[in-house]
């Protein structure tokens, strides 16, 4: 049932009415296969070019993420992690992927959410069931639960990249789109009342940082996301007057930080209503992608507690948060927005080496030399298996091509490729000690050293350029 969101926030256009806003909504809905079949077929285009992952029937759901996927993926891991440990003070950890079916019961998945979990059975029939977790929050229940707790560790901050299995139709599922294993970025805060409004304030922060700052999915004029508050669902755990509170508290901190929101009626989670971050982008679609949800019910159900000041135990309060969202469906945004034209930092094909004349010794020679140094390879060590890769931070993704084809149609299959830099080397580069490096973007040729090149390197990957 398709359910109109109204626009309650003082600090919403006054130009938008109740009815155009749930025709907005409903259209929205009615789009959303559309939309993605759309990112899909790029998808498919760019994944065909450039080999990021593959699909078999063998795992229905389950991505296989090729090298270079690979390492697009673990660029952005590792770009979350750096921005949440040192920057809004998480703390990693890893959790199980299997529990028992009594945690489920516990958490209230088992009732709410069965239908959508995998379950596990053990070669015992008669021990107890298994479910594959489809989401963090009762691990980090059990991990919070697991010592003595006092106010001065709060907030608390952990966050998890563990991979998660939600049993999705077979008739939905759809490249990375849709999928039955993914990964999020996935946090919970444990905090006191007073804490909430700062630590949703944080998160809106980390999301500004993503989404105005590093990832522009949206090159038009207009704002980079919108926010809607999710309310309470038909089907939920936890008394009326505590939804209703925690309903308040997440109008009352986006009203604080001056953010236009709107209503999404009867789509929060079933433990605890939830700010949901839609970005549109340079297309002008909307894609869902961050989300905070506030949730009393889980530290009740788990028994969750904390010593004040005062010497009393008091029940903390839990915030779910991710801002990618699923990663697979994050990269899937990305390359329908850059239709494989990646970013240095982000590109796992950063330049392509080629000399002019694979039979000249010095031309070979050189181009070997700029290669290894520029994965961050020591020259005089690579064969000697006793010597570890140094831990200098910068291996940059470097390809050569020594074939025996014209220069210029190996050019022509790098720039295809889109690879960031094309760098040559010829006769007059051995002589000079100087590289001609090309632009993907602008074409232009420069004449550079090794040094100046590294430096270029290191700050399009430093800045996330």
């Amino acid at each position: 049932m398709l359910r109109a969101r109204t626009v309650v926030s003082k600090y919403a256009p006054k130009h938008i009415s109740y009815s155009t806003k749930a025709t907005v909504v409903n259209d929205s809905k009615n789009s959303l296969n559309i939309s993605e079949k759309k990112v899909d077929n790029i998808l498919n285009e760019v994944n065909k070019d450039q080999k990021l992952y593959m699909n078999d029937p063998v795992s229905p759901g389950s991505i296989f993420f090729l090298p270079d996927g690979t390492k697009i993926f673990n660029k952005l891991v590792e770009f979350m992690k750096l921005q949440q440990e040192y920057k809004f003070g998480f703390k990693e950890v890893i959790t199980p992927l299997i529990y028992k079916k009594s945690l489920w019961e516990q958490s209230g998945h088992w009732i709410n959410y069965k239908d959508d979990m995998f379950r596990v059975e053990s070669q015992d029939k008669s021990k107890e069931e298994y479910g594959l977790k489809p989401m963090n929050c009762p691990g980090h229940c059990m991990i919070f639960q697991h010592a003595d707790r006092s106010y001065s560790e709060l907030p608390m901050r952990l966050s998890d990249y563990s991979p998660l299995h939600r049993n999705e139709a077979s008739g939905a599922l759809s490249g990375l789109t849709r999928v039955r294993k993914f990964h999020q970025d996935d946090g919970h805060i444990f905090c006191t009342p007073e804490q909430v409004g700062e630590e949703i304030a944080k998160c809106i922060k980390l999301i500004d940082l993503c989404y105005k700052r590093v990832f522009t999915l949206n090159r038009n004029s207009g704002p980079s996301y919108t926010l809607e508050v999710s309310t309470r669902p038909e089907k939920y755990i936890g008394e009326l007057k505590t939804w209703d509170h925690a309903e308040d508290m997440l109008k009352n901190a986006l009203e604080s930080l001056k953010k236009d929101y709107s209503i999404n009626e009867g789509d929060g989670a079933f433990y605890g209503p939830k700010i949901d971050i839609k970005v549109t982008d340079h297309k002008n679609k909307s894609h869902q992608v961050a989300t905070i949800q506030l949730d009393f019910q889980l530290p009740e159900r788990f028994k969750l507690r904390y010593k004040d000041k005062d010497n009393t135990y008091k029940r903390p309060i839990m915030i779910h948060r991710a801002v990618f969202g699923s990663l697979e469906r994050f990269i899937a945004m990305l390359v329908e927005t850059n239709e494989g034209s990646w970013p240095f930092w982000l590109n796992p094909r950063q330049a392509m080496i080629i000399p002019v004349n694979t039979k000249s010794a010095e031309q070979v020679k050189m181009a070997k030399e700029v290669h290894l140094k520029l994965k961050g390879e020591d020259i005089g060590s690579k064969n000697d298996f006793s010597i570890p890769v140094p831990n200098n931070g910068y291996h940059f993704n470097v390809d050569i091509d020594l074939r025996s084809e014209p220069i210029g149609r190996r050019i022509k299959d790098a720039i295809n490729k889109k690879y960031s830099y094309i760098i040559t080397v010829g006769d007059n580069e051995v002589k000079s000690n100087i590289y001609s490096i090309r632009n993907r973007q602008t074409f232009e040729i420069e004449a550079l050293s090794y040094e100046k090149i590294f430096e270029q390197f290191k700050t399009l990957q430093t800045n996330y350029s």
